[in-house]
């Protein structure tokens, strides 16, 4: 018998792991756009949102180990499996050669990115905000790759054949998922 995760567990493991407010921001917003995809696929959308709360749970105190230090954190934690190869997984090819098979670990693995593109997209917005960006708007940033430099588009774009899905409609759900948590995420801006 697999031990239950709570949400509030996960938060208290990823804050114990993680001071810095960008990653905040950044675990609320991947773990919202986890629970609109799962509710979206018809999936556990406790589960899919507590893994995209914890993935960057090593990121902050072990850099030069992310996707490899958190197997350690979360086996000693006694967490399931199933968790630790889907956090482990969405470093597939950066800095895991752990591949994302599920569904829950492809959707992770496109979707971290993209939230920091959409994200970066939002805050040169006159609204600064998510609730009135559109999937036009993401696109034009992405062809200008001087914009929002760190985030990989070839892994969005992977991660999106992955699924089977078009990146539009990848971009247009992403964007659906953090406008749940705009305000938390800093995104709400004055609209």
């Amino acid at each position: 018998m697999s031990k239950k995760i709570t949400r509030e567990e996960a938060l208290r493991l990823f804050k114990e792991y993680n001071q810095e407010e960008s990653l905040l921001r950044h675990a609320l917003s991947v773990e919202a756009v986890m629970r609109h995809f799962a509710a979206l696929f018809e999936e556990d959308v406790e589960k899919w949102g507590i893994i995209g709360l914890i993935h960057d749970l090593d990121y902050e105190r072990y850099p030069e180990q992310h996707c490899v230090k958190v197997r350690e954190i979360l086996e000693a934690e006694e967490w399931p499996e199933e968790y630790i190869h889907a956090v482990q997984s969405h470093g597939w090819g950066i800095c895991s050669d752990i591949e994302p098979v599920h569904r829950m670990e492809k959707v992770l693995y496109t979707i971290d990115e993209l939230t920091g593109l959409i994200a970066a997209a939002a805050l040169v917005r006159p609204s600064k905000s998510v609730l009135d960006l559109e999937v036009k708007s993401v696109r034009k940033k992405w062809k200008d790759k001087a914009f929002a430099a760190g985030v990989n588009r070839e892994i969005i774009a992977n991660g999106a054949e992955k699924l089977g899905m078009e990146l539009n409609e990848v971009i247009k759900e992403t964007i659906a998922g953090m406008r749940t948590v705009a305000e938390e995420i800093g995104l709400k801006g004055n609209l």
